[in-house]
């Protein structure tokens, strides 16, 4: 088997198989946060650190108004690429998640995978929620999904799974390698086995997070004071299941929403 340390994003088809699993359950939950929370119609759909475009390329085939941006370019021209294909209207643009503008307001955006954390400073933190209020209309919503550091019960620190499609199979294993909750960031190793008819390939990486307990993530919150929590849920995206954030939380969906 090959080896080579690269970034997992980087490799837009293998990530978007790995990290694609949820999309129907995402996809279903956001438009019924949509529904419930939003004040008026949505229409126009913002996703920050969208990636590959999984989840906008659906809702565009629904009929919404879709763009993105990300960093990595590689996934933005996958990202285009499929809208392309769809002739769906919208595009994902290269751009930094702390400083953009969008010329005309979403009705709502969504961030479902933890990308928040990787926005490792309190400052970069809060320059992203400032530039998403200026994106977001009066009423819209900002569906953030984060994983918090519980501090009743031990945090996760391991897991792995697998993922297939006709002619593709990645076995993705991510587990703690440091974790400094006073300075405030934890290092996770990241695998891709990347098993095709042509070939084998193991790509490493690894990750770095912010940490946030729940009591430093509503802090946050009440900083950036353009924003109301609507309602939280966790990752089984049951919209008629809302949850109280505690020090055992740790997946949660913060449903924010525009004052």
């Amino acid at each position: 088997m090959e080896t080579i340390q690269q970034s997992i994003y980087d490799f837009p088809r293998y990530y978007d198989l790995v990290y694609g699993s949820d999309w129907k359950a995402e996809c279903l939950f956001l438009k019924r946060c949509f529904e419930k929370f939003a004040t008026g119609e949505v229409v126009r759909l913002f996703e920050p650190a969208c990636g590959t475009g999984r989840l906008l390329y659906r809702f565009g085939k629904k009929g919404y108004q879709v763009s993105g941006l990300d960093l990595n370019a590689k996934a933005v021209a996958y990202c285009n690429r499929r809208l392309e294909k769809k002739e769906i209207q919208g595009a994902a643009l290269v751009g930094d998640m702390t400083d953009f503008e969008l010329q005309e307001s979403a009705d709502a955006a969504f961030n479902t995978i933890n990308s928040f954390r990787h926005l490792t400073t309190h400052s970069a933190a809060v320059h992203h929620l400032q530039c998403m209020a200026r994106a977001i209309r009066k009423g819209g919503l900002y569906v953030l999904g984060i994983h918090l550091t519980p501090t009743s019960v031990p945090p996760s620190e391991d897991e792995s799974w697998i993922a297939e499609a006709r002619d593709l199979q990645v076995n993705t294993r991510m587990w703690l390698t440091e974790r400094n909750l006073d300075d405030r960031y934890e290092s996770f190793a990241i695998h891709f086995e990347v098993y095709t008819p042509q070939k084998f390939l193991r790509i490493e990486d690894e990750l770095v997070f912010r940490t946030y307990t729940a009591p430093q993530f509503a802090e946050l919150l009440d900083e950036v004071t353009e924003f109301e929590v609507a309602s939280v849920f966790d990752f089984a995206y049951d919209i008629s299941r809302p949850v109280n954030v505690d020090d055992a939380s740790e997946d949660v969906v913060y449903v924010l929403r525009k004052k």
